[in-house]
């Protein structure tokens, strides 16, 4: 699951996909069409044609590189650290049993039962 929040930690938008498929791979979708001043990411976002996607929609990327990159760019940590906000909110999705022990077997179910655990979140 790949989510995107806005600067108060609340979810904006949700993406599916298998365990074992790559981060960056769904980075573009899951940005598309938002317009923040900052983009903060974990490592596994780390790649040069997403950081340019960012920088060419007038947003800031916030990324760590990883420690294989050859070119270490810097990052703003102060700004890095207010990532916390999405890792808080994968935690208070888990408060919801099925949102946490997934027991929906399609996807489209699964988004179904994230779609009110967000909606319970905003408006809680």
């Amino acid at each position: 699951m790949h989510a995107a929040t806005d600067a108060l930690g609340n979810p904006v938008r949700f993406i599916l996909t298998a365990g074992q498929a790559s981060e960056y791979g769904q980075a573009n979708a899951l940005i598309e069409g938002m317009t923040p001043d900052f983009v903060l990411a974990d490592k596994g976002y780390d790649s040069n044609e997403f950081i340019l996607l960012i920088r060419s929609s007038g947003a800031e990327p916030v990324i760590p590189p990883r420690g294989n990159r050859l070119d270490q760019r810097a990052y703003d940590k102060v700004i890095y650290k207010e990532r916390n906000l999405v890792e808080r909110l994968f935690q208070k999705l888990k408060n919801f049993r099925r949102v946490a022990t997934r027991y929906e077997r399609l996807a489209r179910n699964y988004m179904g039962i994230l779609q009110i655990a967000a909606i319970t979140i905003w408006l809680s």
